[in-house]
């Protein structure tokens, strides 16, 4: 269901019954593991998490693996403070 690349790619799913039977389909819990860290970035203003994907991992859709680098739940407060340095994660990985 999910595109190859996504972050629950390689997420089990697993299945429950509800309270008619009717079989559930849900994906466990995604653990984020500290990845290989390539450099760090100084976050300005003018910056877009899919642009610093792009600009260091070659692929936009790949914000999330910044995100998990840097623990962020929500990519817009990665972003919210200029001068912040963020950690980027090695694009092998």
């Amino acid at each position: 269901m999910f595109f190859k690349g996504s972050r629950y790619q390689n997420v089990d799913t697993n299945t429950i019954a509800d309270a008619r039977g009717r079989a559930v389909r849900y994906k466990k819990t995604r653990f984020i593991v500290q990845p290989a860290i390539a450099s760090q970035h100084v976050v300005a203003q003018s910056d877009r998490i899919d642009l610093l994907a792009y600009q260091y991992l070659r692929d936009s859709q790949q914000f999330w693996r910044v995100c998990d680098a840097n623990y962020a739940l929500w990519p817009p407060d990665l972003l919210s403070v200029s001068g912040r340095r963020i950690d980027i994660p090695d694009a092998q990985d």
